[in-house]
Formats: structure tokens, C-alpha cells, sequence
């Protein structure tokens, strides 16, 4: 798992939960690491499993709400450190309608061993979309939340709606539809 979502990760639990939680996560999870993350490194995904893990006994939130805000917060980092991806759309559904077939060719060019999720567009219209979210490590959640922020930073509103194909949540069917 590339470098930038830990080090996003541990950002948003400073600023949600203060340093002290930051320290405590790390000191009482299994990290190879020994929770030293660079944005442009790649560390192994069991790492933020750990992490999340820890964070969700510590705040007594559970794991899907914490995924979720942290895809939300993750949104506005991404941005930060490819601005020139987001700018490229004028509207949410184009950008989020992009992931698979010019975002994640985009992000494979630059992290070459990136794990992506795949995206599979079902239906598409003007105001919604319908798409298959795949990936093995079922962190759906977190793509929900990035989701809702893309509608939030273009300026819209929007319903998701997300059915799991399968209990671990590695395929998962998202309804969006942008609201007015």
C-alpha cells in the first residue's frame, strides 16, 4: 500500500483524535515499519489493517465508520498531490466515472506497484452512476467516503447507496445519483 495513504492516515487521526492517539496506535500495533511512513514509500497493507484495528479499539468507533472518514479526508490530500487529476473534470460523475480508465492508468504510470481497486461501470447517466467496486482488501467504505467528498469539493449534493455482493465486501454495487 503506497506511503501517501498512511501518512494521510495518521494525519487525520492527529487531527481527529489528537498525538497522543497517533503514538498510542503505533506503539500497540504490529508495524515492520515502526509506523516510519514516507508518502512515496509502499508498506505492507497488513500495517494499516493494524492500525485501523488499534484505532477502532482505542476510539470505539467501528472500522467502517473510520474507513469512511478517513476516504472523506483522504480526498483533500490526494488533491494536494495531484491537483492536475482533479482540475482535469469539470463535474463528479465525470471524475469518479474516470477512476478505472484514466486515473488509475495515471496513478499506475507514477506507482507502478500500486494495488488499485477496479471499477466497473454498470449504468451511466447524466446525473448518476451505477458501478462495481472490486478489490481484496474490501475497503468499500473507504471508497464511499471518497466518493461524497468528490460531490462536496465540485459543489453538489449526492445519495450513495451500496449493496455488498459478498459478506467480506470485496465486490460492492454503488448506486450514486447527484442531487439537484
Amino acid at each position: 500500500m503506497k506511503g501517501i495513504v498512511f501518512t494521510e492516515f495518521l494525519e487525520m487521526v492527529e487531527t481527529t483524535f489528537g498525538l497522543e492517539v497517533v503514538d498510542s496506535i503505533i506503539e500497540n500495533s504490529t508495524l515492520e515499519s515502526e509506523g516510519a511512513y514516507t508518502a512515496v514509500g509502499t508498506y505492507d497493507f497488513n500495517e494499516m489493517v493494524s492500525l485501523l484495528t488499534c484505532l477502532s479499539e482505542t476510539s470505539k468507533m467501528p472500522i467502517n465508520d473510520l474507513l469512511y472518514s478517513f476516504g472523506y479526508y483522504l480526498f483533500d490530500g490526494l488533491c494536494k498531490a495531484h491537483p492536475e487529476v482533479v482540475r482535469a473534470y469539470k463535474n463528479p460523475l465525470a471524475l469518479i466515472y474516470a477512476i478505472e480508465d484514466h486515473i488509475h492508468i495515471h496513478v499506475k504510470k507514477l506507482y507502478p506497484d500500486a494495488e488499485l481497486p477496479n471499477f466497473k461501470i454498470l449504468e451511466k447517466t447524466e446525473t448518476s452512476l451505477v458501478m462495481i467496486y472490486s478489490s481484496s482488501r474490501g475497503l468499500y467504505a473507504l471508497a464511499n467516503g471518497l466518493i461524497n467528498k468528490t460531490f462536496e469539493y465540485f459543489g453538489n449534493t449526492v445519495t450513495v447507496d451500496y449493496e455488498l455482493l459478498n459478506e467480506a465486501g470485496t465486490e460492492v454495487q454503488f448506486a450514486i445519483v447527484q442531487n439537484g
